[in-house]
C-alpha cells in the first residue's frame, strides 16, 4: 500500500510541475499575442502616472514565466551551451525555426528547459527509490539516470510535434493562399504587395512566413534569398517547388501570374489527392479498433446467451 501512495504522490507531484510550466508559457504567449492594443492601453497608462516607474515596478509588471521561468532557463541554457558544439546550437535554431519559435524561445532557453526537465525527472526518481525499500543501491544509481535521461529528450518529442502539426498547417492553408496570391497578381498588384495582402487577410503559419519575407525585404533582403529562407524554415516540399518556381520566373522574366495559376493549379491537384489517399487509409484504420473493441463485444451480446444456455444444459445432465 504504502507504494501506491508513493507513486500517487510522485504523479501529483509531476502533474502539478507540469501545469505550472504549462500555464506559465501559456501566460507569457498571451500576453505576447495580445497585440498593440494592450500596449498602447500600458502606454497610456504609463502616459498617465505623475511620477515615474522604479525599476522594481517595471520588473514585476511582467508576467511570471518572463520574470522567474526565462532567466532560469537561459542560465541553465548558457551552462550547457559551454559544453555544446556550434552545430548541435545551430542544428537547435534549425528545430525551433520550423516548429515556429513557440513562445519566442531561443536555442539557449530550449537547452535550459531540456535540463529542467531531466533534473526534475532526475530527482523525482531518486526520491522514489530512496523511499522505496526494496530498491537498492545500483537502483537508487540507475534509475535517476534513466529518468534524467528521460527528461532530457522530452522536449525533443514536443518540438518534433510542434514542427508536424505546423507543417500539416502549412500544407492546409497553401492552396487558398496560392488561390489569393494568384487573384491579387491578376489584377495587377506586385508580388511584394500580393505576399503582404495574404500576411493581412490570415493569422496562421503561412500567413506569419509571409509577413516574415515581406519585413526581410523591406530591410534589404533579396527577394530570392527571403523566400529561400522561408522555404528553409518551412522544410514542407509544396512551398519549396513554389519558391524555386517564383525564383526560376523572377530571373527568366516570366509572368509570375501565370507561374502562380500553374502552382494553384497543382496545389488544388495535390489537396484533392491528399484527401483521396486519407480516405483509402480510412478503411485500414478502422480494422483494429474493430477487431479488438468492437467484435468481441459483438460475440458477446450474440453469443452469450447461447453459451450461457449451453452450460446450462451442460450441468444439468451432468
Amino acid at each position: 500500500m504504502s507504494l501506491i501512495i508513493i507513486g500517487f504522490i510522485v504523479l501529483v507531484g509531476i502533474g502539478l510541475t507540469a501545469g505550472l510550466v504549462i500555464w506559465g508559457l501559456r501566460a507569457s504567449s498571451s500576453a505576447a499575442a495580445s497585440g498593440g492594443g494592450d500596449i498602447q492601453v500600458r502606454l497610456e497608462e504609463f502616459a498617465g502616472r505623475t511620477t515615474p516607474l522604479t525599476l522594481e515596478e517595471i520588473e514585476l509588471s511582467q508576467p511570471f514565466s518572463q520574470r522567474v521561468m526565462r532567466p532560469m532557463l537561459v542560465k541553465l541554457g548558457n551552462a550547457l551551451s559551454r559544453l555544446s558544439p556550434s552545430k548541435a546550437r545551430a542544428e537547435t535554431e534549425l528545430m525551433l525555426e520550423r516548429a515556429g519559435r513557440p513562445y519566442g524561445w531561443g536555442s539557449t532557453e530550449f537547452s535550459g528547459l531540456r535540463i529542467f526537465v531531466a533534473a526534475i525527472f532526475g530527482v523525482l526518481a531518486f526520491l522514489i527509490t530512496i523511499i522505496s525499500p526494496t530498491a537498492g543501491t545500483a537502483a537508487r544509481i540507475i534509475a535517476p539516470l534513466v529518468a534524467a535521461a528521460i527528461g532530457f529528450m522530452l522536449p525533443i518529442l514536443w518540438i518534433r510535434s510542434k514542427i508536424n502539426r505546423r507543417k500539416k498547417e502549412i500544407i492546409k492553408s497553401l492552396p487558398d493562399a496560392m488561390d489569393l496570391l494568384t487573384i491579387a497578381v491578376e489584377a495587377g498588384m506586385g508580388f511584394d504587395g500580393a505576399l503582404q495582402k495574404v500576411a493581412e487577410k490570415w493569422d496562421n503559419e503561412l500567413s506569419r512566413a509571409f509577413a516574415k519575407v515581406v519585413q526581410e525585404m523591406r530591410l534589404g533582403v533579396i527577394r530570392r534569398d527571403a523566400l529561400r529562407n522561408m522555404s528553409n524554415n518551412m522544410d514542407v516540399p509544396d512551398v519549396t517547388s513554389f519558391v524555386a518556381a517564383i525564383i526560376q520566373a523572377d530571373q527568366l522574366g516570366v509572368s509570375i501570374a501565370k507561374i502562380l495559376r500553374v502552382q494553384s493549379e497543382q496545389m488544388r491537384v495535390k489537396r484533392r489527392q491528399r484527401a483521396e489517399e486519407q480516405a483509402n487509409k480510412a478503411p485500414i484504420k478502422m480494422l483494429f479498433p474493430m477487431v479488438f473493441l468492437i467484435f468481441p463485444a459483438l460475440f458477446v451480446v450474440l453469443l452469450g446467451p447461447a453459451v450461457i444456455i449451453l452450460m446450462e444444459t451442460f450441468w444439468v445432465g451432468q
